[in-house]
């Protein structure tokens, strides 16, 4: 039997995510039956399934390569330049708008949940990282807690998932990012 090349399993590794995060952009994740992911994808369920073990293995897939690039932007340019990237760009994050339904099964589901808070820690990590090295360097408050400063982020970014997930993007968003950039920068006395 001939090997595959690793060439041709990326390929088809990228061909299944690509179709995935369509499938999960459009229909939910619980709307991604494996019916509508053999659709998007344009494979069978055995060629999807050789690759990813189950529909969690694929969402987590899909959810560690984003960490990872948002992990890559956070550590370099900081967290709300994620937050702008995914303005400039939608269409590339708009599979995350099932972070909705991934709330709902966090809290119900103890396996889900162990998953994913695996997969969001690369990027909580590197946010968390750059948020010291920019108050250590001066640049960010030091009146609040870098942790807190870490929720308020985190608690903007899944605000502003929800509004790109809710199709409402031209809201002034942007200049309301400019007001979150300028809220935990460090005021001159």
């Amino acid at each position: 039997m001939p090997k595959v090349s690793d060439d041709h399993l990326a390929a088809r590794r990228s061909q299944i995510l690509d179709g995935a995060r369509r499938c999960f952009a459009e229909f939910g994740y619980e709307g991604a039956t494996v019916r509508r992911l053999e659709e998007a994808i344009g494979m069978s369920r055995g060629a999807i399934f050789h690759h990813f073990r189950d529909k969690d293995a694929l969402f987590f897939a899909l959810a560690k390569d984003d960490a990872e690039r948002m992990a890559e932007v956070a550590a370099n340019q900081g967290i709300v330049q994620v937050m702008r990237d995914m303005l400039a760009r939608p269409e590339e994050f708009n599979w995350l708008g099932t972070r909705l339904e991934i709330a709902r099964r966090v809290r119900t589901d103890p396996d889900f949940r162990a998953g994913w808070t695996q997969r969001s820690a690369e990027l909580t990590a590197a946010t968390l990282a750059r948020l010291e090295r920019r108050k250590a360097a001066g640049a960010l408050r030091d009146d609040v807690p870098t942790d807190v400063l870490l929720g308020y982020l985190d608690l903007v970014l899944d605000g502003l998932i929800a509004r790109i997930a809710s199709g409402h993007t031209d809201d002034n968003l942007s200049a309301v990012l400019d007001l979150v950039e300028a809220s935990v920068r460090r005021r001159e006395a």
